[in-house]
């Protein structure tokens, strides 16, 4: 408070006054440099967020002092300023000072018809906007006269008990405390505080002389833009409509003019060619001296231009990518600026289709936006008709429960994954990232019939199978019907911007990539190498996955080193053919990491195809299969333990990307392979799978005289990895914290179970985030610092990385970066986001842009 006091409340915009736009708003700061830009700007008077307030709470500024620019005979028009105008406020109120003596003056000078439109309007404002009356008994006539000017004053007398007030200090002073209290209500505070205002976010207000756009002459009000608000192209759009005032051009059915030559009507370019020419004139001084894309109001006054107000035009986040690299590339603003002005995850929405911004949805319910853009397709709730209907070239939507590694395949299907349960780290969620598939999980107010083969809604509706659902995984809605989408859009700009962000971040960016397809689209996005390849996603498909049955149920380590040799040239080729796409750059391999239990089915339809492909009574196998099941399979026999105990697996895997790393050097890039071991807790571990795998390489190299290199490391996904990861590190070259399962063990929580109860957890303050969600920076991160640390201690040379999927999130780049870790690595479709939010976290700690925010309008 102290520091809004040492800003007159009151003040008069001119070049010099002292104003700031955490004091009086945006729209007010705006208006003085439209004045220093010599723009014809109507005498204008801005109010201060001190003094908004305390006219909320009934203390009036002086209202002599404020009227005294605009003469004795005043009439002028009040709009919100906020600090930032997406944060709304209440609407402007146009012609305060209209009264009978006023009429009656302006009637000899401009006519009856524009006076009388002038009076009424400001009637329907007051009486609506300002004393709450009912809307029906205030209406603009067709045709403004008299004896609707006496209707209006008649109704608003009936309504209030008093004529309508005919000082204009005393209308001024009603608008003021409507506009006030108006912002400080309740349900205002609640909606800005929706849009990301602060709780204690001021209002301003601007009180301007009206020009008034009706009367003698020509005479009207527009809106003018230069660029085109939804692809961020240069283009002048807008309207401008004669005997007008406000924004009504916008609105108007008939009689607007176009702003430029249009075959479709007239323009103002053509009818009004000084004043078209003048308004050109000064966008490119606004861009340019602003920096910034202007949209501006204006009123033509018997010929003279008036600009009202300027804002900077709303955009979608395609267009502001455009907007940014544009005025970079014009030398208006510097790259570092452009890279700061985008938030990185709009760049989420231009990887993938999204639904029509303009189109009406119809949200039948809404889970968790586990994976952005969205798609429409029918119900399908197997994966195996996912694939049918791929088969005939049908767009689909698996609906599952939770889905499991069984259901990559009608995933690869699908356009769109929803499921009832799962959280943003759920198998639906991890898979539906990495292939850049709409998916939406624990929509939890489903229900599926599977009896009748339906879908239910929490409204009773029944959606049966084949009918169309549409998954927006941007925003966790799940849409009835099929509404119109927008192309995601890879331009040249987008790219331009990530270039630009290359150039200025410190911190290495890789992906997530599992198949060869989420390499290239990793490669696409320009990663950097792969972080994290999970091998065990390979053997789920067709002939492998009855390898790997056989496997399992093989007795002897020299039945499953057979079985695993049929395995070995697939593995091989897959990694063959990473290798190729990456074209040199690092790809990390993690070893085979989850329990067997979940590559053998578990219906009775399943269990009797397995028997016929081993030879085996259906009762042998139901056995087999049931002792293998665990408690708790997440804890139980996988990833290293495998490695450990069945050492076959490991070594098969081992010689595969060996045999693989010497194929690619051959025809390409030297190749140097990663090898991480996954789910270690102690340091032998580490020993006994590095000697093994060493073993491998020198069997190899005996074999085909063939000389390579290779990296061993370990992923931290334990918390005892964390602690005692600097005796891990004398085994290992590199270290990756895997996040998801670090997260997992630290809390005792299970990621695909937690959606249940997180939401509770996080409106109630237990926890502040979702901690698969956003990285807990305090208990995981404290362990991830500590495992730095003692890693770095042991062997400073050591390569660090975080290899979760919190590694695309800002705060997790920004943890990662100040603990001195090499890289991160997520999802393929995260990487572009990662490379802009690494930027900006970098040029945000040089400080290379002192006072960006202020300077824009």
């Amino acid at each position: 408070m102290q520091k809004e006091r040492t800003y007159d409340e009151v003040t008069l915009i001119t070049v010099d006054a002292t104003m700031s736009a955490a004091i009086h708003g945006g729209r007010a700061k705006c208006l003085q440099r439209l004045v220093r830009l010599d723009m014809p700007v109507p005498r204008t008077v801005a109010l201060s967020f001190g003094a908004v307030r305390r006219i909320a709470a009934g203390e009036l500024p002086d209202l002599d002092t404020i009227l005294r620019p605009f003469g004795p005979d005043p009439l002028v028009s009040v709009r919100p300023s906020s600090q930032d105008p997406d944060w709304g406020g209440p609407g402007a109120i146009l012609n305060i000072g209209m009264c009978d003596s006023r009429h009656a003056d302006m009637c000899a000078t401009m006519g009856e018809a524009a006076a009388t439109s002038l009076y009424l309007r400001f009637i329907q404002s007051y009486a609506t906007e300002v004393a709450r009356l009912e809307a029906d008994s205030f209406e603009l006539p067709d045709h403004p006269d008299r004896a609707a000017l006496a209707r209006a004053l008649a109704a608003f007398e009936d309504e209030m008990d008093e004529p309508f007030p005919q000082d204009p200090a005393r209308q001024l002073a009603d608008v003021l405390k409507s506009m006030a209290r108006a912002w400080e209500g309740t349900s205002a505070r609640l909606l800005r505080e929706a849009k990301g205002a602060p709780a204690d976010a001021g209002l301003g207000l601007v009180v301007q002389a009206m020009a008034l756009g009706v009367g003698q002459g020509e005479c009207g009000s527009g809106v003018i833009q230069f660029i085109d608000a939804a692809t961020g192209q240069r283009r002048i759009t807008g309207r401008y409509l004669s005997q007008s005032q406000g924004r009504d051009a916008l609105t108007a059915e008939s009689g607007a003019l176009y702003l430029t030559k249009d075959p479709r009507g007239p323009s103002l370019e053509e009818a009004h060619p000084d004043t078209f020419a003048k308004l050109v004139a000064f966008g490119d001084r606004s861009r340019e001296r602003l920096r910034e894309e202007m949209e501006i109001e204006f009123t033509v006054e018997d010929g003279r231009l008036k600009i009202l107000d300027a804002v900077r035009v709303p955009r979608s986040n395609r267009a502001a990518v455009r907007i940014a690299v544009d005025l970079a590339a014009d030398g208006v603003i510097p790259p570092e600026e452009a890279v700061m002005r985008i938030e990185p995850q709009a760049l989420s929405e231009l990887l993938h289709r999204q639904i029509d911004p303009g189109a009406p949805r119809d949200v039948i319910t809404r889970g968790i936006a586990a994976s952005p853009g969205a798609a429409s397709g029918r119900i399908v709730f197997t994966a195996t008709d996912a694939q049918a209907a791929a088969a005939r070239g049908e767009s689909c939507v698996l609906v599952r429960r939770e889905t499991s590694p069984e259901d990559i395949r009608g995933m690869h299907a699908a356009a769109a994954v929803l499921t009832i349960r799962g959280g943003v780290t759920s198998h639906a969620a991890v898979i539906g990232r990495g292939l850049g598939l709409p998916c939406v999980v624990g929509a939890s107010t489903l229900r599926i019939d599977r009896k009748r083969g339906c879908l239910i809604a929490p409204d009773g509706r029944r959606f049966a199978e084949g009918e169309t659902l549409t998954v927006d995984g941007t925003t966790g809605d799940v849409i009835a019907g099929e509404p119109p989408m927008v192309e995601a859009a890879l331009d040249g700009a987008f790219r331009q911007l990530l270039d630009w962000a290359d150039g200025f971040r410190d911190i290495g960016v890789r992906a997530n990539a599992d198949t060869p397809a989420d390499a290239q689209t990793a490669r696409n996005f320009a990663a950097e190498g792969i972080g994290l390849c999970r091998t065990e996603h390979m053997f789920f498909e067709g002939e492998r996955l009855s390898l790997m049955r056989e496997m399992i149920f093989a007795d002897a380590p020299d039945d499953r080193t057979a079985v695993l040799a049929r395995l070995l040239p697939m593995q091989r080729g897959d990694f063959i053919e990473l290798f190729k796409i990456m074209a040199g750059h690092p790809v990390c391999i993690r070893l085979f990491d989850p329990p067997l239990h979940e590559f053998l089915p578990s219906d009775k339809a399943g269990l009797r195809d397995l028997a016929d492909i081993l030879n085996l009574p259906l009762a042998d196998v139901t056995a087999r299969v049931e002792a293998m099941e665990e408690y708790n399979p997440m804890l139980g026999m996988r990833g290293v333990r495998l490695g450990v105990t069945v050492p076959e697996i490991y070594e098969m895997q081992a010689r595969a990307i060996f045999e693989a790393t010497i194929a690619a050097s051959r025809k390409g890039a030297p190749v140097v392979p990663e090898i991480m071991i996954p789910l270690v807790s102690a340091m032998r571990e580490v020993e006994l799978v590095k000697n093994r795998i060493d073993a491998v390489a020198v069997n190899v190299h005996n074999e085909t005289g063939a000389e390579f290199d290779y990296r061993l490391g370990v992923m931290v996904e334990t918390p005892r990895a964390a602690l005692r990861a600097g005796d891990i590190a004398l085994h290992a070259a590199f270290l990756s914290f895997g996040t998801n399962d670090l997260t997992q063990m630290t809390y005792g929580l299970s990621r695909d179970d937690a959606g249940r109860f997180m939401s509770a957890y996080v409106s109630q303050g237990v926890y502040e985030e979702d901690p698969f969600h956003t990285l807990d920076l305090e208990g995981v991160g404290e362990l991830l610092t500590i495992g730095a640390q003692r890693a770095r201690s042991s062997c400073p040379e050591i390569m660090l990385s975080i290899c979760g999927e919190h590694g695309g999130s800002r705060s997790a780049i920004a943890f990662s970066r100040a603990r001195g870790l090499n890289y991160v690595s997520c999802s393929p479709f995260r990487v572009p986001v990662a490379r802009l939010s690494a930027a900006q976290i970098a040029l945000t700690d040089r400080n290379q842009l002192p006072g960006l925010a202020a300077d824009r309008p």
